[in-house]
Formats: structure tokens, sequence, C-alpha cells
């Protein structure tokens, strides 16, 4: 006769991992010199946005005519713009707006995305009809919902988040509805069940836990990938508008000066580059630390 306790759910061996196995991502990260760095990086790229108020040597809207396209080094650490604004100003409030605009659009796409899949794992009934909705979503690439918003709202920062908030939902429903599907297989599931727990229960406490692996990685490379695509929103003019610091904003901007003042555009591209990299760099770290045939 089989052991009762093996079949309760606490007993599952993945709940076990996904409790115990995350103290240590963070050592198995810094051992990882690629890793490391790309979390240091976002880390402090992260605290500089955060304190770009404090930070910031000048006001990053206040021009001054006498300083315009300014050399780096001429009086300023990176020179000026095409106003006389500092640009190690105009970075930090550019890459905060940037950062902050990311943030928003990936927390919405990827709640309302896990939502989306957790209903088509558990409901059979529901996932044909909302993974089809997603296969149309996804059909449609995020610039053409930029330009499409930008028809209706006009350009700016509100048709940027709801542009790359609906590109996000269906892969994040995907990566949610495969990671749940497996998870729902396993016994510990079925002794849930029969002890006579509730849908919404066994959804938070068991399968949202056992897939918050595949989760983290995907929203790490995600918001990469949405900086990257907000960026160029806002580089061909749908995104933010001016004079608001943004990063594909200000590159944009500097494309008229690039022959005799590069610095302008070069500066925001490279830390959007910067940026975009240690997020993937960090994602794909994340993904071997949570393996556990990685941590082996």
């Amino acid at each position: 006769m089989s052991n009762p306790v093996a079949l309760t759910p606490e007993a599952s061996p993945h709940a076990a991992f996904a409790v115990t196995a995350r103290p240590s991502v963070v050592r198995f990260l810094l051992r990882e010199p690629a890793s490391a760095v790309a979390l240091v990086v976002v880390v402090l790229l992260v605290l500089a946005a955060l304190f770009a108020p404090w930070l910031a040597p000048t006001d990053p809207y206040a021009g001054d005519l006498a300083n315009t396209l300014k050399a780096p080094g001429d009086g300023f650490l990176l020179g000026t713009d095409g106003q006389g604004r500092d640009m190690v100003t105009r970075l930090l409030f550019g890459l905060r707006m940037t950062l902050m605009m990311s943030l928003v659009a990936v927390v919405i796409g990827c709640g309302l995305g896990g939502l989306v899949g957790f209903a088509a794992a558990y409901y059979p009934r529901l996932s044909g009809l909302l993974m089809r909705l997603m296969d149309v979503l996804l059909s449609f690439p995020a610039i053409l919902f930029g330009l499409a918003l930008t028809a209706i709202v006009g350009p700016g920062l509100t048709a940027v988040l709801v542009a790359l908030s609906i590109a996000t939902i269906p892969l994040m429903a995907r990566v949610v509805r495969g990671a749940a599907i497996v998870v729902l297989q396993q016994d510990y599931i079925e002794a849930a069940r029969a002890l006579g727990m509730g849908d919404a229960r066994i959804l938070t406490k068991y399968v949202l836990l056992n897939c918050l692996s595949p989760i983290f990685v995907f929203v790490t490379l995600r918001f990469g990938q949405v900086i990257l695509l907000g960026s160029l929103l806002s580089f061909i003019g749908l995104g933010a508008q001016p004079p608001t610091a943004e990063l594909g904003a200000m590159a944009s901007d500097g494309r008229n000066f690039l022959f005799f003042a590069p610095h302008v555009s070069v500066l925001p591209s490279l830390l959007i580059f910067v940026v975009v990299l240690a997020f993937n760099v960090l994602g794909d770290g994340l993904r071997d630390a949570l393996d556990p045939r990685m941590r082996r």
C-alpha cells in the first residue's frame, strides 16, 4: 500500500525545489563572470535612474543656447545637445523614462498574459479560443500596434505603452501555458484536487509557485526587448515627444548633428545598447541559475 503522505501537495519535489533553490540563485549568478557583470550593471543603471533628480548636475529641460553642441570635455563631461542641455543630465533622465516605460509595459503585458496562460492551461475548454486569440495578436508586430494607436490617440508615451503591453501578452501567455501544463500533470495536483482544494488555491499555491522560474527568465529577457522596441518607436517619432528626455527620442534628435556633434546621438544609442545587453545576459544567467541541471 502506498504511503499517503507522498500524495500530498506539500511532498512535491517540484515545490521543494521552487522553495529551496532560489536563495542560492544570486550566488550562482555571481560565480559566472558574464552574469555577475550584467547583474552589477543592471543594479547600477536602476539606481542611476531612481536617483536621477539628485545625481543630475542641471535641469534636464533648461536650455543654454550659449553652450549648444559642446563636445565632451569642453566644460561639460559628456558635452551638450542642440539646446545646450547637459548630456549627463539628459542621459540620466532619459534612462529613467525608458526604464519606467518598459517596466509599466512589462508589468501590464506579463500580468494579462499570465492570466490568459494559466486560464488556458487549467481550463482545456478555453485553451483553443484563448490561444487562437494569442496567435492573432502575435501576427501583428509592436510597430504596427504603435502606428495604429498613434493614428487614434496621437503620438506619445500612452500609445507606446499600450502597443508594447499588447505585444507582450501573447508571448507571456505561451510561456505560462507551457509551464503550467507540465505542472498540472504532476501527481501532487491530483492530490490537491482530491483534498477538495479550489481552483484558485491550486493555481496560486502550487501552479504559480512552480512556474516562477520560467516566468522570471522570460520577464528579464522581455524587459530588454521592450526597452529596444520602445526606444525604436520613440526614435521614429511615435513615442516620447520633445522635450521629454527618453533615450530613443534623444538618439533621434541627434541625427541632424551626426557629422559635427555625433555624441548627441551616439551616447543615448550606446546607453540603449548597454541596457539591453545587460538584461539579455542577466536573463541567460538567470535561466541557467534556475535550471537544476546547470546547478549540478
